[in-house]
């Protein structure tokens, strides 16, 4: 399989060329065009009712993921997410990292995606309390809401970012929750919660936040 990320990074598309019989897996909807040779197959996204119904209550995706399979020869597949943004590539070998609900778009069939608990540090964040967790061998894709901005953390190595804006980062980044200062200021500075990690590890980041596009609308809605 051949993937290729076509204008990013503000409307990104991903182009798949796969050959006889490969198999992607992606989020329902995300489906922009196939060549007329690939079978398109309908499941339960978790595996079954009960992890499909964990992963869209607790992770934030959809009920379903369709399973794309071309036959008689290589096909071509296109996917977007539903919002404008970029989209990235991970090669997984035997390896795990996480994102935040509803960054998850497709993955080979190897990849298995999961929620896991943040833990009661996270109970406050917008977020939510879980997180999704893909692991296994091969290539799982996120989308960003705005361009991607990526950066690698060294041995202990601290940072810290806006809860809206992280997307992806790998296992080895422990991640905690917390205030962005004093309660005054989470309350009145217009940050609020933020994402304290620590390395080493690649984390992704978004340029936009969903969070923020909301409460910029909200504003501009005439009230009574």
């Amino acid at each position: 399989m051949n993937s290729e990320v076509l204008y990013r990074p503000s409307f990104s598309m991903l182009k798949l060329t796969m050959d006889d019989g490969e198999t992607m897996k992606a989020e329902a909807g995300a489906m922009v065009s196939m060549s007329g040779n690939i079978e398109m197959e309908t499941k339960m996204s978790g595996g079954g009712v009960f992890g499909a119904l964990k992963k869209s209550v607790l992770g934030g995706e959809s009920l379903f993921i369709n399973n794309f399979k071309p036959t008689g020869g290589p096909g071509e597949l296109t996917l977007a997410p539903s919002y404008p943004g970029d989209i990235i590539e991970m090669k997984l070998s035997n390896q795990t990292v996480f994102a935040q609900g509803g960054a998850y778009m497709a993955s080979s069939p190897d990849i298995e995606i999961d929620t896991k608990f943040g833990g009661a540090k996270t109970f406050f964040s917008k977020e939510g309390l879980f997180v999704l967790k893909a692991s296994g061998t091969g290539s799982v894709f996120f989308a960003s809401y705005g361009a991607l901005h990526e950066l690698t953390l060294t041995e202990g190595q601290k940072y810290v970012v806006d809860t809206g804006h992280m997307v992806a980062w790998e296992d080895g980044v422990k991640y905690e929750v917390k205030k962005v200062g004093s309660w005054k200021s989470t309350l009145l500075s217009g940050e609020g919660l933020v994402c304290h990690l620590t390395g080493p590890g690649k984390i992704f980041l978004q340029t936009r936040s969903p969070g923020a596009l909301a409460s910029w609308i909200g504003a501009l809605m005439p009230k009574r």
